[in-house]
């Protein structure tokens, strides 16, 4: 009996083996993970990442080589840590927290143990690698900025942390990835595909060679380069223009709905966020929480959007028919309504027609167009929905479907959004500041730049978008296909000129440029904001928007200066010289240029730090830039008549 139940167990055991060793070899061999196994050492090779131009083909990015000393813990044999730390020029604490970091990732696979070595550095290194077991070293390359615009249009790259790799496998620990801008934008487009060599070992650790004879090895596939469609030099003479202040330029090309350019003010050299420094440097920039230079104003900036708004409320009462473009209101310095007064600049009992209206910016003109549509249906619940859905027709209150890797989608109140205050009664002078835009209406900058591109066109868009071309690529439907709005194309005209009459002898009269006809409107917004739990009043927001030329336009502008008192003082001005440059490629207001040089806004801005009483709209006291400086913006201004290298 014991010998029947020896045989039994012997041969239970055995088909256990061979039921394991035909799972293991036949059922569950097409499941084997090369980069699980111990035996193999995998070896990436990096693709070189796509080369970036702006719309005139300027290189902007390129790449350089990188060092990266890598480490697999498991391999790891003792070692003179000292000399090894000096080598790397870190301390034996940097090397600990580094190990216990890769060991806790994988032990088996391979990590980042220092990245972005210098030529020198990886020159001295590469002779003593040979004494470091379970280390090596692994090229690949960084960005290498060709100018020091447009850190945020470009963006940069960085190492990819634990949520990239669990959305995206392609990444393991150490890889970059674009991180903002372009670069995060067309991130699959750029980086192209990694090469990959796995390396057979013996018991003892050693390479024997390539696994199944390369076979399973690939190639790097380099990433695509891509044409922005920014221009180089107008964004450089924008970022030089609004040195010193804060706000956000877009313009855009009204006939594809390329963007010409986008500043974010301040900005910083993209540079900084290249190598080993590139961790510190993105620190001392987000932790500047007064001036933001890491914010996109261009993109995320939401602003009320003052008098520039009141084009809209133009057009809308033309299509809804509640107003015709001869119909006048007479102004006695602003409008009434119960016990408040809404001021303007008009002269006590200017009659103001439509294009008169836009021209002196007039506000009893347009509270009384706002009133007229919302009343229109003897119901200003339903009025305000209507006029709301207009009002997004032209993007705003919206994402805009861009290309843009961030945004904002600003404000365009309805009805919905009006009940949690008036639940039961709403008359339309309720919401009556939002005929000057400055109720609840909230936009960012690239939204108005394409408002004007649609005033622009008489009645359509092109999604703004920043890419031009794609090697060997075809753009998408939506940047080619026109947007229309809500409004008809014959109501654009007397809204084009009253914005022409703006600039031939209204608030920017004092901006227009010899030869460009030029249609544009003023915006001054208050500003306020909550120091020691009070709401106070700051300097005003200056607003701009404008295109030209007005029957053949090229380009539509928008630019918001914080605090730069009211529209033409800063952002009307800037606007003037970036259309100019644009259509003609030099700057002929050279007073226009050398006063916005040589005014700063930075006590501005330094007032709710200051402790100091504050002084709303104090005009004759401008602060100065330095001469040194003046002098050398002078000089960069200079420099851009020649293309970028």
């Amino acid at each position: 009996m014991r010998q029947l139940l020896l045989f039994i167990s012997i041969i239970f055991v055995g088909l256990l083996f061979i039921a394991r060793l035909f799972y293991l070899q036949i059922y569950t061999s097409t499941e084997h993970n090369l980069f699980e196994d111990n035996a193999i050492r995998k070896v990436f090779d990096y693709p070189k990442r796509g080369f970036v131009y702006d719309r005139n083909g300027t290189l902007l990015v390129a790449n350089q080589p990188s060092y990266d000393v890598m480490i697999i813990p498991r391999e790891v044999e003792p070692l003179d840590t000292l000399e090894f730390c000096s080598l790397l020029k870190i301390d034996k604490k940097k090397f600990i927290k580094t190990y216990n970091k890769a060991r806790r990732h994988s032990p088996r696979l391979p990590s980042v143990f220092l990245s972005h070595m210098s030529k020198e550095d990886y020159a001295v290194l590469q002779e003593k690698m040979r004494k470091f077991t379970g280390f090596y070293i692994q090229k690949r390359s960084l960005r290498h900025y060709q100018t020091t615009i447009g850190a945020n249009v470009l963006g940069n790259i960085g190492e990819v942390n634990t949520n990239d790799q669990k959305k995206d496998p392609y990444y393991r620990m150490g890889d970059l990835k674009g991180k903002q801008g372009v670069e995060a934008t067309y991130e699959k487009t750029l980086r192209g595909v990694k090469g990959i060599k796995f390396i057979q070992k013996d018991r003892f650790n050693r390479n024997i060679g390539p696994y199944k004879e390369g076979q399973l090895d690939t190639i790097p596939e380099q990433g695509k380069d891509i044409t922005i469609t920014i221009d180089a030099n107008l964004q450089a003479y924008g970022e030089l223009l609004m040195q010193n202040k804060r706000g956000g330029v877009i313009a855009i090309e009204p006939g594809t709905g390329e963007i010409l350019t986008m500043v974010a003010a301040p900005t910083y050299d993209p540079s900084l966020l290249v190598g080993r420094d590139r961790s510190k440097n993105f620190t001392k920039l987000y932790n500047d929480t007064i001036a933001k230079p890491l914010f996109n104003r261009s993109l995320k900036g939401v602003y009320e959007p003052g008098s520039p708004f009141k084009l809209m409320n133009a057009l809308i009462a033309l299509q809804e028919n509640v107003i015709s473009d001869t119909e006048k209101v007479t102004c006695y310095q602003g409008y009434k309504y119960g016990n408040r007064f809404m001021k303007c600049h008009c002269n006590y009992g200017t009659r103001n027609d439509l294009v008169s209206g836009i021209q002196r910016s007039c506000n009893a003109y347009f509270a009384t167009t706002y009133r007229k549509i919302l009343d229109k249906h003897d119901n200003a619940s339903i009025g305000i929905d209507n006029w709301s859905k207009h009002v997004k027709s032209f993007g705003l209150g919206n994402y805009l479907d861009n290309d843009l890797f961030v945004g904002a989608r600003g404000r365009v109140p309805n009805r919905a959004y009006y009940k949690r205050i008036y639940p039961k009664t709403f008359y339309s002078t309720y919401t009556i500041s939002n005929a000057i835009g400055q109720g609840e209406v909230a936009t960012t900058p690239i939204q108005l730049a394409n408002m004007i591109a649609a005033i622009a066109n008489r009645g359509y868009y092109y999604t703004p978008h920043i890419i031009k071309s794609i090697e060997n690529e075809t753009l998408p439907e939506k940047y080619t296909k026109p947007k229309y709005t809500s409004i008809d194309r014959e109501h654009f005209e007397p809204v084009i000129e009253g914005m022409f009459q703006v600039y031939k002898k209204g608030t920017a009269a004092s901006l227009q440029v010899k030869d460009i006809d030029i249609c544009g409107k003023t915006g001054t917004v208050e500003n306020f904001a909550i120091i020691d739990s009070l709401k106070t009043q700051l300097t005003d927001h200056s607003i701009f928007v404008a295109y030209a030329p007005k029957d053949n336009p090229k380009i539509a502008i928008a630019v918001f200066v914080e605090n730069g008192y009211w529209g033409s003082r800063f952002a009307g001005k800037i606007a003037s010289l970036l259309i100019e440059k644009h259509i003609k490629g030099y700057i002929t207001r050279k007073d226009l240029e050398d006063w916005i040089l040589r005014h700063s806004l930075e006590n501005e801005y330094a007032k709710p730090y200051s402790g100091e009483p504050f002084r709303i709209n104090e005009h004759t006291r401008l602060q100065l830039v330095e001469e040194a400086e003046y002098k050398q913006l002078k000089q960069q201004v200079k420099n851009l008549q020649n293309p970028i290298n």
